[in-house]
């Protein structure tokens, strides 16, 4: 069996990489006992550009920040004949938010995966959630060390519970090294010996310990309290060494010099064994209650430590039954009372230690280099996971109505918080009439009534006397000069025509009728692509409610010819489009021509319909996924482009195409498209992540390259809304 491993690795200095190391060495163990052959290769993980002296078992590195190298290593360990992959994931490990750069990798990997999951947290932010349930997705094994990540796993990142593995963390075999561990530091003898160690950094408490001494040494003058590691080193390149500094002064104000000593390294596996089988206490004073793993606890409790720790999660786990003593978090008062407690009933301490010692016997790495091996083992009869077939999400105005105030639909947001500042805008109002015209349609519902009258309402407010809409108007209701946007009063005339065909009631079809009416006298005004393609969209369902409407048949007309004469202009060989570039909502344009082709049958329509969507294809369609024009750098003519920063508006655009060309010509390939295309937000997409956030119903403003950027402004939420309300139709 040829196993490779993805992980941090030493000399690299960190939790991770010490026990990737310990744990590779207890497979190796383990499988001597086996028939089979076994090879491991590691694939390092390189933090900000940093090289290190890595042993012959690291075949490869990947530098965290660099998507490529995550994309080249998924190819080079399909091809390294492996038959397991063994990921070690923690956040801060990989590139990107939340470390979504490994998404790249694992999309593309063949060979069957293992995932230990070191944290698994219950309030986890956008891209934790949504990186984790990805990961989930891809593993047909995740390996946890406390029984609560299970619960986690299944309730919050939907991983089916028979895909998840308990295997704790593993501990050195203290009995076995006995002969080789270090007598005790001539320091420490004559003294009760309270420990702590592991990198160093606030989230440790150790303050907590150290405000607890005091009141102890009085009483116990024979007590010594150790804090063992270096600090972090992502804290020392952020920080420096302001938090170990700030606890050396505690100690010299409390007047602790002689009871609390600081050993600022990094220690060696049997370094650290010795100092932990020399020591009495053991105390984890953590302030995070969320920490589902702690190597350190772990190893403590193996040494046969008594422990005193904050009720963190897996301490609960690991001290229930009586191995241990809680005390709450930053309480020091109590933990003093813990100390005194065991130093003034040395049979307690004793109690504890053995019960510690002989569960610690139970989690050697022997045994858990055992367990692993026998879930690889597993792997060739485990079923590659099935990706369920795609289901939407129920659509909801949750997000809609946060956006929505007795005005309009607010602009922009900060996260999920409206930012009144932006004010609002026609093109919001127009998307935000054609989603709630929309779902009125389906619901029949008094609220999306009301919403169609208010997002109208807007729409007349801004209606000019020649015909023309004002765009922007301020939260403070004041207004700016006329913006001649073609872009903006077509979207507007594509709401409106919208709201004439499907009007919830004749008032407000009336209303319509009138505000529909009285722009049309723009539309000879009208230049650019888009205005022609948005206008089109509004007179098709004008027409479709009143097909005997010469004149409003005529306009539908004009608008289709006047796309096609802008193609004719711009397209050449290589270059099949309507202007000079791809900028944004580029599948209107064909969109609107399907349109016009399912009005009139003439086949100049459906030709350039179909030539414009196939060269849109060939840009949007390079993998198996939508991948968007990103509006960073947009392409022009056969120029370099960006794929980021990619907008939900665009996939909105590209549901729409398909929807229009099957309605066009019946060819069911298209509904096909339209669902791959509105798997963008739930992360068919270059970065393998949702933009929809199922906790606030509302959809992300875009991808970025190392991320999602979680504000969820108008565009984006409605962009999703009327994609999920048109794909509704189809499932």
């Amino acid at each position: 069996m040829k196993l490779i491993c993805i992980g941090n690795y030493p000399p690299r200095q960190c939790g991770i990489a010490t026990f990737t190391e310990n744990l590779l060495s207890a497979i190796e163990t383990a499988n001597i006992v086996t028939d089979e052959t076994l090879e491991i290769e590691v694939v390092a993980m390189n933090d900000r550009d940093q090289q290190y002296s890595y042993p012959e078992m690291v075949k490869h590195t990947i530098p965290d920040q660099d998507k490529a190298s995550y994309v080249a290593m998924a190819q080079t360990i399909n091809q390294s004949g492996a038959d397991v992959c063994l990921l070690q994931h923690e956040f801060g490990i990989f590139g990107g938010d939340s470390g979504l750069l490994l998404l790249s990798l694992l999309r593309r990997l063949e060979v069957p995966l293992v995932v230990t999951m070191h944290t698994v947290l219950e309030k986890p932010n956008f891209h934790q959630r949504e990186v984790l349930m990805r990961i989930g997705q891809y593993a047909r094994s995740v390996v946890v060390m406390n029984p609560l990540a299970i619960e986690f796993l299944t309730d919050i990142y939907q991983i089916p519970r028979e895909r998840i593995a308990l295997i704790e963390h593993g501990v050195p075999d203290f009995k076995q090294a006995e002969s080789k561990l270090l007598p005790r530091p001539d320091a420490w003898k004559n003294r009760v010996v309270m420990l702590t160690f592991g990198l160093i950094g606030r989230s440790k408490g150790i303050e907590t310990v150290i405000r607890a001494m005091p009141e102890l040494v009085k009483e116990s003058p024979q007590l010594l309290y150790v804090v063992l590691g270096k600090t972090h080193p992502n804290i020392v390149k952020s920080q420096g060494e302001e938090y170990r500094q700030s606890l050396e002064r505690m100690v010299e104000e409390y007047g602790l010099s002689g009871h609390v000593l600081f050993i600022n390294e990094y220690v060696d596996e049997l370094e650290l064994m010795s100092y932990l089988k020399q020591a009495d206490i053991y105390v984890t004073p953590y302030w995070n209650k969320a920490q589902i793993t702690s190597g350190t606890l772990s190893y403590a409790v193996a040494a046969g430590c008594a422990v005193i720790s904050t009720p963190y999660w897996h301490a609960e786990s690991l001290l229930g039954e009586g191995r241990g003593l809680f005390f709450d978090f930053g309480d020091y008062h109590q933990l003093a009372a813990r100390i005194r407690q065991l130093i003034q009933d040395p049979q307690q301490m004793i109690l504890l230690q053995h019960k510690a010692e002989a569960y610690g016997r139970g989690i050697v790495w022997s045994q858990v280099g055992a367990a692993y091996l026998r879930l690889f083992l597993q792997q060739n009869e485990t079923p590659k996971h099935e990706i369920r077939p795609f289901k939407s999400p129920e659509v909801e105005l949750t997000h809609l109505l946060r956006l929505t105030d007795c005005t309009s639909v607010i602009q922009h947001a900060r996260s999920i918080v409206p930012w009144y500042k932006s004010g609002y805008c026609l093109d919001d109002a127009a998307r935000a009439l054609l989603v709630a015209t929309y779902w009125h349609r389906k619901h029949k519902d008094e609220a999306s009534r009301e919403l169609v009258i208010r997002y109208l309402a807007f729409i007349q407010l801004m209606l000019q006397k020649d015909g023309n809409f004002l765009n922007y108007l301020s939260y403070d209701k004041s207004v700016n000069e006329p913006d001649e946007s073609d872009d903006a009063f077509g979207r507007a005339y594509w709401a409106l025509g919208y709201l004439i065909w499907a009007a919830p009631d004749d008032g407000i079809l009336q209303a319509g009728l009138s505000h529909f009416s009285f722009a049309t006298r723009r539309l000879s005004k009208l230049r650019y692509a888009r205005g022609f393609a948005n206008s089109l969209m509004g007179l098709y369902h004008y027409v479709k409610r009143y097909p005997d409407q010469e004149s409003y048949l005529f306009l539908a007309d004009e608008m289709a010819e006047k796309l096609c004469i802008r193609f004719e202009q711009h397209s050449r060989k290589n270059w099949q489009w309507f202007e000079d570039s791809l900028t944004y909502d580029n599948g209107l344009l064909p969109a609107a021509l399907y349109k016009a082709y399912e009005l009139f049958g003439k086949k100049r329509y459906l030709e350039i319909a179909d030539k414009s969507r196939e060269f849109l294809e060939s840009k949007c369609f390079v993998h198996s996924w939508l991948s968007l024009i990103g509006n960073r750098k947009w392409l022009h003519f056969d120029a370099d482009y960006e794929i980021f920063a990619q907008q939900p508006i665009d996939a909105s655009a590209m549901v729409l195409l398909y929807e229009s060309a099957y309605k066009a010509t019946k060819k069911p390939i298209y509904i096909e498209k339209m669902m791959q295309s509105y798997q963008w937000f739930f992360g068919e997409n270059d970065l393998n992540i949702g933009l929809y956030d199922t906790q606030s119903k509302g959809c992300n403003d875009g991808l970025e390259e190392m991320n999602v950027n979680i504000n969820q402004g108008a565009e984006s939420t409605l962009a999703f809304l009327l994609a999920s309300l048109v794909v509704k139709d189809y499932e």
